[in-house]
């Protein structure tokens, strides 16, 4: 049961599964001691490095199926050929590939239990078990920080918006109060110079 729950851990898309909490809290140790053997292998140097890691390559493969080896090949349904089934292979070769990138850094800590609550029916409580810095969180992460960058430069340039327009209203003012008392100025002035041209009349 915890070889299958593995397999569809490694191997699902988005990096979760839902189970129930006990099975979850019984597959986490299961599952970080394969990602933890992937790791090392990942870390070896020196002499006889290739030799270990594929030591440890075959001790992580014990940990998912490695497909139907001991039945016949035409055991299917009306003699067909029963097809092969590689999810624990793929699985494998993700653990030592992507995977043991992704957590090369890593101490410990590769996955992450939620609970869900309660199941209609019998009760049982259920959870999320997921593979932590999946895809979908750096996406998260990712987007919250655009959100971050992008709200505080609207508001920088709200800020600057009303400074820059305060002091555009300001020199408005300014040059309008210029005009204006230059426009009283050359009113006055024509003012005097219409009854001058009228008393010369």
């Amino acid at each position: 049961m915890l070889r299958n729950l593995a397999t569809s851990l490694i191997n699902a898309r988005d990096e979760r599964i839902v189970t129930t909490l006990p099975k979850a809290k019984e597959l986490r140790p299961f599952v970080e001691h394969a990602i933890t053997l992937s790791r090392r292998a990942r870390t070896l140097t020196g002499e006889g490095a290739e030799v270990r890691a594929l030591h440890l390559r075959r001790q992580a493969a014990g940990f998912f199926h490695a497909g139907n080896m001991a039945q016949a090949a035409s055991a299917g349904k009306r003699g067909q050929l029963r097809p092969e089934r590689t999810a624990g292979v793929a699985a494998l070769k993700r653990l030592f590939g992507e995977l043991g990138e992704r957590y090369l850094d890593r101490a410990g800590g590769y996955t992450r239990i939620l609970k869900l609550g309660h199941r209609e029916g019998d009760r049982a409580e259920l959870a999320i078990i997921e593979l932590v810095d999946n895809p979908r969180e750096k996406e998260a992460l990712e987007a919250a920080k655009k959100r971050a960058k992008g709200g505080s430069t609207k508001k920088k340039k709200s800020t600057d918006t009303k400074k820059t327009s305060g002091r555009v209203q300001a020199g408005e003012s300014e040059t309008s109060n210029l005009e204006a008392t230059s426009g009283e100025t050359a009113a006055d002035s024509s003012s005097e110079q219409k009854p001058e041209s009228k008393s010369s009349e």
